[in-house]
């Protein structure tokens, strides 16, 4: 099993944030292919399937996001080793705004929710697909920045990123992160 986990807030409120672009990417891909079923559980919106014979989790932890880790922890420890690999659709305020990159490991860069799922997991061993969401400008803090909507200009373009990603899962889910990452990842 490939477990997808779109991260975001819950709640109307945080719907179309920066920090929420994990979710829609999520929904999306979900909306592409042929479910399963889709329920709630493991303090997640879940949905299984299954893509070219593999088969698929992919859930949106119900936390908000510095707590994801809860969640996935829960999934991840009941389904142990029937999960081949993790990929975590994140924002990242560290790549320009309409770049999507792929990253097997590493570091958190600040991330909260990354850095959640790390600690609730034991390790930083996921890969992740990175959504540039752009730095905030001046002294404006990241949280609150991640926090507020796209511009009129940026959701056009914000959906456009979305609607692209679903290819690089698919891409990601048959050959593989190194595959992928040799695909898709762009100097910046």
């Amino acid at each position: 099993m490939i477990l997808i986990v779109g991260l975001g807030n819950p709640g109307k409120n945080y719907e179309f944030t920066r920090h929420n672009i994990g979710f829609r990417t999520a929904d999306r891909f979900a909306d592409s292919i042929e479910k399963k079923s889709c329920y709630q559980k493991f303090m997640s919106m879940v949905v299984e399937a299954s893509y070219e014979d593999y088969e698929i989790a992919i859930i949106k932890p119900q936390t908000f996001m510095n707590e994801s880790g809860q969640a996935v922890a829960l999934f991840h420890n009941y389904y142990g080793n029937q999960i081949e690999s993790i990929l975590i659709l994140h924002d990242d305020i560290d790549i320009s705004f309409g770049k999507i990159a792929f990253k097997k490991g590493g570091g958190t860069a600040g991330h909260k929710g990354l850095e959640s799922i790390a600690e609730s997991l034991g390790s930083y061993d996921f890969d992740r697909l990175r959504f540039g969401v752009g730095r905030p400008t001046g002294r404006q803090d990241a949280s609150n920045y991640v926090l507020k909507e796209f511009s009129r200009r940026e959701k056009e373009e914000a959906e456009v990123i979305i609607e692209r990603s679903v290819d690089y899962i698919r891409d990601y889910i048959v050959r593989g992160i190194d595959y992928a990452m040799n695909k898709y990842n762009r100097p910046e």
